[in-house]
This record gives C-alpha cells, structure tokens and sequence, in this order.
C-alpha cells in the first residue's frame, strides 16, 4: 500500500497523522471496555504510552527515511491487527471470549510480538526526539517483550464458573450463587445484555467457528440460565418476553393476530418456520427435514448460493433455535414440535432428532466394537469420537445404544490407538451430563485412570479432560478421589503437554473442590510442582497454579506444606507485580499460611508486604481487599512490620 511513497513531508506526515487517530481512538473509545480482559487493558494502555512518539514524529521538519516509513508500515499493520481483537472484544460475543480464552489470549500474545517487532526497527537515532518519550517508548517496548515471552490464558475463575453452570442439568438446578456471580462479572444481567450476546453469538454460526457445534451448544446453554435467572431477578419484567410469567397482565399485552414470521426464521426451501434449523457447509441455514431431502435426491449445491458442499455435514444451529422460541414466546405462537434447549429435555427427544442414517451408522460401528478384532474396534472408536463430540443428539443416541460398556473394554486394550479414541469418546460422550452418571456407573474410572498413567500423551491429555467432566458432578469427584487418579494427574502436571499441564491442573481443582481430595493432592506432593509453575511465569500456568494452591489453602495439611515450600517471597511478588486476579489468590494463599504459623508474618515483612498490601486493600477487587486488610491486621497485632 505504501510501497510507492516519496520521503516528504507531505506524504509521510499525513500516514503519521491517520496512526495518530486510529490510536486516539483506541485510548478514547470507552465500548473498547465493554468487556474488561486484563489482555485489553493492557494493550490499551501501551498504545496510550506510544500515541506520544507519533505526536512528536509529526512535528519533524525533515522527511522521514525509507527505513522510518518501512517502520511505520509494519507498525500500521499491527495496530490494525489490534484494533481488530479490541473490536472482537467490544462487539463480540462474552461467552465467546471466556469459554475460548486460549485462543483470545494468543491473538492478543500475536498482536504483542507485531507491535514489538514494529518498534524494534523504528530508527529512533533519526529521529529528533524528546528524552522523555524516548524512555516512554523503550519502556513499552521492553513491556512487549516480556509479554510476548509469556502467553498466559485469562479469566480462570470465569471459566470454571462457566464450567460449573454447564455441568447443572437446567437452569432451575444451577448454583444461583455461582449463576449471579458470573451474570455480574460477565455484565449479562438485563434482557437487553443477553439480547446483544444473541446477536454476537448469531454472528459467530457465519465464522469459522460455526463447525464447533460443542461451543455453540456450550453458550447457548450458559445463555438460556442466564434468561432464567433475569426473569427471577428482573424488576422491570419485560411483557413480551416473559409472558408466562406475567399471565396475570395478559389483558395488557396486545398480541397481533397473526404476526408475521421473521425472514430469517423461515426455510428459504419451505418458507416455512423452522423447527430444527441446521447450518450446511456454505453457512447457510436450512430446515433439516427440507435440506436432508435435497441432499438425499442426489443434490450437492446449496440450493440458496448455488455453490457446490465442501461436505454434507448439517450442524444443529442452536443460537437461532433458541432465537426462535424466543419469539414464539413472545408473539403467542405455538413452538414448534421437537424445538428444545440445548441443555435440556428428556434423552428421547434428542435420540429422536438423530436422523435414520446417522441411527443405523452408530448401530454399525458398535456391531464393529463388539467384533473382538482390534482393527475394526480402534476404527469404529475413532468413529464414535467424530459423532460424539459433532451434536447433543448424537451423545443420546450413541450412550443409549449401548457404546459406553464397550468403549470402557477398549481402554484396557494394548492398542494405543484404540485406547485413545475410546477415552476420548468417553470425554465427547460425558458433556452430556446424564452421560456422566451412565459412564461412571459402568465402571469407568479406574480404566480411563489407567489410561491416564500408562497411555501415550495425547491419551493421558484426554483422560484428564475426562476426569475433570465427571468430576462436574459431586459425587463423582468422590469416587474419582478414591481411585488414584490424584497421583497420575500431578504426574501428567509434571510430564505433560502445555495443553496436558493445563488438563490436569483443571482436574485437580475440580477435585479438590471435595475436602477429602485436598490431602490426597497434598499427599502426591503437587504444592512444590505447583510453586515451580508460580516461579517460572514462561510456562504461562500461572493462574492456574494460583487457582489450586488457593482451594489447597483451605485444607490444614496444605497450609503446612505451602508454607514449608519458598512461598512468601513469591506470593508477595505477585501482590506486587501480578495482575488483578493473580494478585487476589496470592494473599488469599499468604493469609492462610500466616494464620496457620505466625513466623510467616515475619517472613513476609522482611520481604517488603507492607506497602504492596496497602496498595491493594485501597486498589484491589473486594475480595483481594479484604484478604489484604486481614494479613496487615494480623502485621499490626504481631508488631512484625513496626
């Protein structure tokens, strides 16, 4: 684009001008911090502190070098770049960004290492610069670096909250506390907030996200709580779409006769509305019945565009299900039959939405699961795994024609490869929460922790994931407890992938969510490994190491060994350097090892607490301020820091 510039001062004053803008826009615009990630903050603020340089640069007399202009070039890139992921975060869908939040976090980890690599060819010797914006400009730039040298993945409290809604069967069976807690953070209390969500989410089934019907299905469900619990807690009840719960006002509402139906709700084949709407490879979106027809006749266009299907695939599009009901409701209009929630109805209803050559391909792949021979029975899990993890309907009917016993026979197979797609359509299988019960009723938890210990990686990887679902339901973490598994995931913490650390960490807060497990955890010695996660923030498990050695905190054999490990220096330098959250469970952790053994007040004085814990009982969220008041009260009674 800029290849053809002159070095003057007409041309590459006016370039300096537009990147101006663009950054004052950023700084200024507050919808920017709509949803506030730490990751937005930050890159926020950066290009706040480089708006000054360009300021300058504009000011210059002289033209700019090719070398200043090629700089500036690869600079406007990146800040495209950033504008980008800033608006994917202002008009994004929030469940997107918390549910997805290794992905957000690396696009934010791309846009860093852009901005540095910009800067790090800007010929700043050239350019007539002030002292001051000189060392303004180094000191982001070194920012960039450390933060491009660390990839750490945000909002973990966020998404074991997320997590814990989705494992409750339906909305009236969720933790109110836990669904508030996350309404309040997500800022999703209003009609109009879950409106804007479903709007972001329907953009979304047009992306390349809209094949991870497990994603969808997954905000959907979070969505459709969410809804329930605004209608419980609304004080200004919104008529049209509460009308079931206002049947007393019914005289108050005008209902059109017969309202006309949304285009975007018809069937462009029937025109009719739909009552199971699925998404072909093209994005459109069509009546299953309707388009299964098309297909079946021989067709392999998409009868709307006319392109030709890169596959024949039809996604459930759950978002304008939902979209849907929504409106019959609110309109007076009849439901349409087999229209459900994502996230419950009876087990038949979705069996009944499998269609009959999906039916009889599952009843195949189990006659090749019982074969006895190690090939088919490794193929036909493979298979499984695909069905599984594509739609809710598919999980029903798999579990319910009677794959669960076999697949568990499979994990005990010297076949790697058959022990891996078993496991891992045992863990596709389990998001269906009456999976969950099913799988572990049939013996499945010392098999797939087996796996765990013995299995090649990608499998260990997939049985800790596993563990970690069923361990959704309390009863199972139990039983999951009992059964070793606590030692094989402090292994996998220790041995595994960043994606496997990441896996077990998970599994053992969930776990240690029961208090017998906290002691199994301490036991398998995972606060040491833990500690070395804390020290070496390059390995991007930060929060997740702070989340377990927070629940560990409670239990009176972790408080012992956290404080035996070298842990206060590190605690307080995360007081005092970490991020908000970070900041939280490290005086969480340091106030229940101080209250344990008082010699770690002492210690914690010596290492410099006193002033970063003022700064975060005057700055820090409400729990950290009161985990800091508590530890300077316990300072001031002991005199440690007088």
């Amino acid at each position: 684009m800029f290849s053809h510039m002159r070095m003057s001062e007409e041309i590459s004053h006016p370039f300096i001008q537009s990147i101006i803008m663009v950054l004052n826009d950023i700084a200024c615009n507050v919808e920017y911090k709509r949803f506030n990630m730490k990751d937005s903050a930050n890159l926020i603020r950066r290009l706040k502190l480089i708006t000054p340089l360009f300021e300058e640069m504009r000011e210059i007399k002289c033209p700019l070098t090719k070398g200043a202009l090629a700089s500036l070039q690869e600079f406007s890139k990146a800040l495209q770049s950033a504008e980008r992921i800033l608006r994917q975060c202002q008009s994004g869908s929030k469940l997107f960004l918390v549910l997805k939040r290794d992905y957000v976090a690396s696009k934010f980890h791309e846009v860093t290492e852009q901005l540095q690599q910009a800067l790090d060819c800007l010929p700043y010797s050239q350019l007539d610069l002030s002292d001051e914006v000189r060392e303004q400009v180094e000191l982001v730039h070194a920012q960039l670096k450390r933060a491009k040298s660390r990839l750490e993945s945000p909002n973990l409290e966020l998404y074991l909250d997320a997590m814990t809604i989705l494992s409750q069967k339906d909305e009236f069976g969720t933790d109110s506390t836990v669904l508030r807690r996350f309404a309040e953070k997500m800022d999703l209390r209003t009609t109009a907030d879950l409106k804007q969500e479903s709007h972001a989410l329907q953009n979304l089934l047009t992306s390349k996200f809209a094949k991870y019907d497990e994603l969808i299905e997954q905000i959907t469900c979070i969505l459709t709580k969410l809804r329930a619990l605004v209608v419980i807690d609304s004080k200004e009840l919104d008529f049209l779409d509460f009308k079931r719960d206002q049947r007393s006002s019914e005289a108050r509402i005008e209902k059109p006769n017969s309202p006309n139906v949304p285009n975007d709700f018809r069937c462009p084949i029937s025109l009719e509305l739909m009552k199971d709407p699925v998404i072909v490879a093209t994005g459109q979106t069509y009546e299953r019945a309707c388009i299964q027809k098309w297909l079946d006749t021989g067709h392999r266009t998409c009868p709307k565009t006319q392109q030709v299907l890169r596959h024949i695939i039809l996604t459930p599009n759950y978002v304008l299900r939902s979209l849907i009901g929504q409106w019959c409701e609110t309109h007076g209009v009849n439901t349409p039959n087999f229209f459900g929630s994502s996230c419950a109805g009876k087990a038949g209803e979705f069996a009944n939405q499998v269609s009959p050559g999906d039916r009889a391909m599952i009843d195949l792949l189990l006659q090749k699961l019982s074969s006895g021979q190690i090939d088919a029975q490794r193929a036909a899990a493979g298979e499984l795994r695909i069905l599984a993890k594509q739609s809710i309907e598919n999980r029903v009917c798999i579990a319910e024609a009677g794959a669960i016993p076999l697949l568990i026979s499979l994990l005990t197979s010297k076949n790697l490869g058959a022990q891996e797609h078993a496991v891992t359509a045992l863990l596709n299988l389990s998001i269906h929460r009456p999976n969950k019960s099913h799988i572990v009723v049939a013996g499945a938890i010392n098999p797939i922790v087996e796996v765990l210990k013995k299995g090649s990686m990608e499998a260990r990887e997939n049985a800790a994931a596993t563990l970690f679902s069923l361990s959704v339901v309390d009863e199972n973490k139990i039983i999951i407890g009992a059964s070793g598994a606590i030692p094989a995931l402090v292994d996998l913490l220790r041995q595994g992938t960043y994606r496997g650390k990441k896996d077990a960490a998970t599994a053992l807060f969930n776990l240690s969510i029961y208090q017998g497990n906290k002691a199994r955890a301490v036991q398998a010695a995972v606060i040491p490994l833990l500690m070395q996660l804390l020290s070496n923030p390059d390995m991007g498990l930060v929060d997740e190491a702070l989340a377990v050695l927070a629940i560990l905190a409670t239990h009176q054999e972790g408080q012992v060994a956290i404080g035996s490990a070298p842990s206060v220096a590190v605690l307080i330098d995360l007081i005092t350097l970490g991020f908000p959250r970070s900041k939280e469970n490290a005086a969480a952790i340091l106030l229940a090892i101080c209250r344990n053994d008082s010699a770690h007040i002492v210690a914690a004085c010596q290492f410099g607490a006193f002033v970063p814990l003022m700064e975060l009982a005057s700055h820090g969220t409400l729990r950290a301020k009161r985990k800091a008041k508590a530890l300077l009260e316990q300072m001031s009674k002991t005199g440690a820091c007088s």
